[in-house]
């Protein structure tokens, strides 16, 4: 009886050694894979993805002169941006539209000026380190020169061009903010009140926030 006793707990014995070390070899793999994962699998998901359509708004201040005169309209600026990147590796290109109000004017004399309103189309070109993203960029830019003397008020809107460097940083995958410097040139055009063509180049530093679909 002894025997049958002894060998059924040897066999036991046995049966629960085999189980322990098929638990432990399991137990050993998933600790290994989970320490892998991160690397392996998870890393790739980290890259910030600064690839296609965008929407937001901006505040900035402006400053510049009028072209044969020596009124220098200053202000700030407001206004809305929209557009698309599409990206290779950390190389960022894209297109960006723009609109601003501007509160930007300086009086000389008797002669008033003012810019009301412009608004630029541009492409960008950048390289991204991941979620900081640096820029240029260069397009087409129009807007509004408003002139006034006497009571008299003329209005010309021109088109130009415009240039500039920014810096963007990604907050998170869906949300990112900007600073940007624009230099932009509006073309000149025959003014009656002053007699004189009259154009406006200034430059514009802004802020401003992005919402990435």
């Amino acid at each position: 009886m002894a025997r049958f006793v002894s060998r059924g707990v040897l066999r036991i014995a046995l049966g629960a050694g085999v189980l322990a070390g098929w638990a432990a070899s399991a137990d050993a793999a998933d600790f290994n894979y989970g320490q892998r994962a991160p690397y392996t699998v998870n890393q790739p998901l980290n890259m910030y993805s600064w690839a296609g359509p965008y929407l937001g708004g901006n505040l900035g201040y402006a400053w510049g002169t009028v072209d044969n005169s020596p009124a220098k309209p200053s202000g700030f600026v407001i206004g809305a941006q929209g557009g698309y990147n599409w990206q290779n590796g950390p190389w960022v290109f894209g297109v960006e539209g723009d609109i601003q109000a501007t509160g930007a004017d300086d009086t000389f004399a008797p002669w008033k000026f003012s810019n009301p309103w412009f608004g630029t189309v541009r492409g960008r070109a950048g390289y991204a380190f991941n979620n900081i993203l640096f820029y240029g960029t260069a397009g087409l830019a129009f807007g509004e020169l408003r002139g006034q003397t006497f009571g008299f008020s003329e209005s010309h809107v021109t088109a130009g061009w415009t240039g500039g460097v920014g810096a963007e940083f990604g907050l998170n995958q869906n949300w990112s903010a900007k600073i940007e410097y624009l230099y932009v040139d509006l073309s000149e055009s025959q003014f009656v009140v002053t007699g004189v063509q009259n154009g406006y180049r200034f430059g514009v530093v802004r802020a401003g926030v992005n919402y990435h679909f």
